[in-house]
C-alpha cells in the first residue's frame, strides 16, 4: 500500500539516504562498543529498519518490509561494510549526518502515519505508530547495546518534531477524506511536515533548545507535616476562666 511521498522518485531516494545515514550511525555505536562486524551490521539493520518492523507487525503487514524489501536491506548491509571501512572519516560529518537523521525522521514520520491510516487505524494509532517508525529503530539499537535510548539522552528535541510531524500528516488525511485536498496537494503538504520536522530538529541543536526537567523545589510539603497536624486552640483562655471566677 503506496502512500503520497512514496510516488515520489525524489523522496524515494532521500529515504535510501536515510536509511543508509540511520545505518551508519547504528554501526558506530556498535564500534565504540567494540563489537564484532556481525553485530555492526546487525546493529546498523536494527536502527535503519527497526520502527518499521514494529510498525508493521503491529499492523498486521506481514511479512515486514524491513525483511522484504530488498533495496532496504541490501543498503543497510551496505551502511554496515561502509562503516567498518570508514568509521574514522564518518564521524566526522556529524552535520551532514545530523542533516540526513533530520530528513530520516521527519520522512518516516510522515510515511509511518500514512500507512497506519492506510490500514484504517484511529488518528491516535497512527500517531504513535508513526512515531514508533521514525524513533523505535534507535530505540531497539541502544537497548540492544546496552545504553541509555537516544531519545532520552538527546536532550534536543527529538521526539517532539516527531509528534508535531505525526499529528499534522493525521490532519492532511483528514482533509483528504474530507475532499479538501488532492493528492498533489497532499504530496505538498507531506513535504512542507517534513521541512518543518527537519527545520524543528536542526533549529534545536544549533541552538541549544532542550526540553524543561522537573520544576526545582526547595522544600517539600507534605500532608503528614507537623505544621498539618497542629490545630488551633479556640478553648477560652485560663486567665479569662480566673477573671470570672474572681469576679464571682
Amino acid at each position: 500500500m503506496q502512500v503520497a511521498l512514496e510516488s515520489n522518485a525524489v523522496f524515494i531516494g532521500i529515504e535510501y539516504l536515510a536509511i543508509l545515514c540511520w545505518g551508519l550511525s547504528g554501526g558506530l555505536a556498535a564500534i565504540q562498543k567494540g563489537y564484532d562486524i556481525f553485530s555492526i551490521m546487525l546493529c546498523g539493520w536494527l536502527t535503519a529498519l527497526g520502527g518499521g518492523l514494529f510498525r508493521d507487525v503491529m499492523l498486521g503487514d506481514l511479512p515486514p518490509v524491513g525483511i522484504t524489501d530488498k533495496g532496504y536491506v541490501l543498503t543497510t548491509l551496505f551502511s554496515g561494510v561502509v562503516v567498518v571501512i570508514a568509521h574514522p572519516e564518518i564521524k566526522k560529518f556529524k552535520w551532514t549526518m545530523t542533516f540526513i537523521d533530520a530528513l530520516g525522521l521527519g520522512l518516516f514520520a510522515v510515511n509511518g502515519t500514512a500507512k497506519a491510516l492506510a490500514f484504517g487505524t484511529s488518528g491516535m494509532t497512527a500517531v504513535f505508530l508513526g512515531m514508533f517508525t521514525a524513533l523505535a529503530g534507535g530505540l531497539i539499537r541502544d537497548i540492544f547495546i546496552g545504553d541509555v535510548p537516544m531519545i532520552i539522552r538527546d536532550k534536543h528535541l527529538y521526539a517532539i518534531p516527531s509528534f508535531v510531524g505525526c499529528i499534522l500528516t493525521v490532519l492532511v488525511w483528514r482533509g483528504v477524506r474530507y475532499g479538501w485536498f488532492d493528492l498533489r496537494s497532499e504530496m505538498v503538504l507531506d513535504v512542507l511536515i517534513v521541512i518543518i520536522v527537519v527545520a524543528i530538529r536542526l533549529l534545536s541543536v544549533a541552538f541549544n533548545v532542550t526540553m524543561p526537567g522537573a520544576m526545582p523545589r526547595t522544600h517539600v510539603y507534605l500532608p503528614g507535616e507537623k505544621r498539618y497536624l497542629e490545630r488551633p486552640d479556640i478553648t477560652p483562655h485560663k486567665s479569662g476562666k480566673d477573671d470570672d471566677t474572681n469576679g464571682e
